[in-house]
């Protein structure tokens, strides 16, 4: 990996002489500040007020669900962002699985983490992680904010669950140095996430501050192996997480922390490359510290770039930001000096990203050429398991039930999934219904008669009424099948049990096969 020695870059040189007060309005800092961010925005093409911020030095863009539309245009809008600033680093969240951007409308092509920790081939995630290098390569982006190389050691995880590789460390380190090299063969960033470890938590950052209580040696044995591995493979970038370690920082979230990103992170994991905040605007940190305020400590503790997208995605928000950043370098709050650390880390990120344009066309050029389009679904089908399979396949044709309970908002609420569309495909007398927790036994059932039940679920552990249903329909239907597309918890419930681990379009299509014999 290639890196810059911040220390005597010219880069760093600060826009006030030694002792000289800042100027609010100094053109110099305002660039500084514009460098570090890296907003979301609405539309498919890029609207005037982010052309204009560009052509001023705005560092970098995140895309969305609401960005795209299909390929081609993505490429098109991500091209229309580089004219404005050849240096713009364009950023997706794109994990695959249950989190995708690029394929939300259809469902990811491919599995996700979960997935891919359950079938344990390190070669198989590099490959899928390729393919999904060779995408967005093709598509004009140059960072990713994956892999989750979060630990999932609580089953109860509202975030992370089938996003993360599984709950043994090991694992997930093997596996976050695989999808880091894959992803990266094709030329664009790696940025594991959420540094120091968001696996053991009960409570969704997006919506509060999750707090993990685990000592010293408990963070070295489980969470951050897997961002030591992710460095020891290159990975070119890490992002933050919004929570509160007390071990290394009883004050301050992970976010803004100079114990959890300088001491820990830069200093005793040696990590050289660009470090990114989770989205600013996440309640966790915003409702605490205001949007501006957070955007501000988070610079101050040791992050290069401020990721805000969601609901903020406007003018009025980068200008909050830009203005937040420039007053707390007025007011001695954040020092100049790091503030321009910052900006020539940015700036080394995508001067590299820009090298490697050509080397992104090439690989993904090859990644095509070697012929396996269909290795997202040859890694579904690898990460099936199935209980009962001497009951299949179906013996008569099949009702399926889809339970849908509430996610994250990591996981974009148009992404389809379930089994019964794909099973539809297969077999044409299949009928289908989803149901929320309103549910009630008679409502499961009123379809069912002359046919075999399919419960599809996700995370029923989670859930009680789920899984109180599900016990229900099970004692009334004993030959009922469950598909179960979440962490998979507990003992196996139904006379057949499918364990997808993980809701992805491709996961889907796998279970309807094995249903099948197909």
């Amino acid at each position: 990996m290639t890196t810059t020695d911040h220390r005597t870059s010219p880069a760093l040189a600060t826009t006030t002489a030694p002792g000289q007060r800042p100027h609010l309005h100094d053109r110099g800092l305002l660039r500084l500040a514009d460098a570090v961010l890296q907003p979301g925005f609405v539309g498919t093409t890029p609207p005037d007020w982010l052309r204009r911020r560009l052509a001023d030095g705005l560092g970098g863009v995140v895309l969305f669900a609401r960005n795209i539309v299909d390929p081609e245009q993505v490429t098109a809008l991500t091209a229309a962002l580089a004219a404005d600033n050849p240096d713009v680093i364009i950023a997706v969240d794109e994990e695959s699985g249950d989190v995708t951007r690029l394929d939300f409308e259809h469902g990811s092509r491919r599995p996700g983490n979960h997935a891919l920790g359950a079938v344990d081939d390190p070669a198989l995630t590099e490959a899928v992680a390729a393919d999904i290098g060779a995408q967005l390569a093709a598509a004009g982006i140059t960072l990713d904010y994956a892999p989750a190389a979060d630990v999932n050691n609580n089953p109860a995880n509202p975030v992370i669950g089938v996003r993360s590789f599984g709950a043994d460390p090991a694992l997930v380190s093997r596996h976050t140095a695989a999808w880091v090299r894959g992803l990266q063969s094709a030329g664009v960033a790696a940025c594991a996430k959420h540094f120091p470890g968001h696996g053991d938590t009960g409570v969704d950052s997006h919506h509060g501050l999750p707090i993990i209580e685990a000592d010293a040696d408990r963070l070295d044995g489980i969470e951050l192996p897997p961002f030591t591995a992710a460095i020891d493979a290159g990975v070119r970038a890490m992002m933050t997480a919004h929570l509160l370690v007390p071990a290394l920082d009883p004050e301050r979230p992970a976010t803004m922390s100079r114990s959890v990103l300088i001491e820990l992170l830069r200093g005793r994991l040696g990590f050289k490359g660009l470090v990114v905040t989770d989205g600013i605007e996440m309640a966790s940190v915003s409702q605490r510290y205001g949007l501006g305020g957070a955007a501000a400590l988070a610079i101050a503790g040791g992050a290069d770039a401020i990721c805000v997208g969601g609901e903020t995605a406007d003018e009025n928000a980068v200008e909050l930001l830009r203005t937040s950043i420039v007053d707390a370098v007025v007011s001695g709050e954040l020092p100049e000096e790091r503030l321009a650390e910052a900006a020539s880390r940015v700036a080394a990120f995508a001067a590299e990203s820009a090298a490697l344009r050509s080397a992104r066309a090439a690989a993904a050029d090859r990644w095509h050429a070697a012929g396996r389009p269909e290795v997202g679904l040859e890694a579904a089908r690898r990460a099936l398991r199935v209980t009962g399979a001497d009951r299949l396949p179906l013996r008569g044709p099949a009702h399926v039930v889809e339970f849908s309970t509430v996610t994250n908002l990591a996981i974009e609420a148009r992404t389809p999934w379930g089994v019964g569309a794909p099973l539809q495909e297969l077999r044409p007398d299949t009928t289908v219904v989803r149901l929320d927790e309103r549910a009630v036994l008679a409502d499961v059932l009123a379809g069912a008669e002359g046919r075999i039940p399919v419960l599809v679920c996700r995370d029923p552990h989670r859930h009680p009424w789920l899984a109180q249903l599900l016990e229900a329909v099970v004692a009334a239907r004993p030959e009922s099948i469950v598909v179960e597309m979440g962490v998979r918890h507990g003992d196996p419930l139904g006379a057949v049990h499918l364990a997808t681990y993980g809701a992805a379009t491709v996961c889907g299509r796998a279970a309807a096969e094995a249903l099948t014999g197909a």
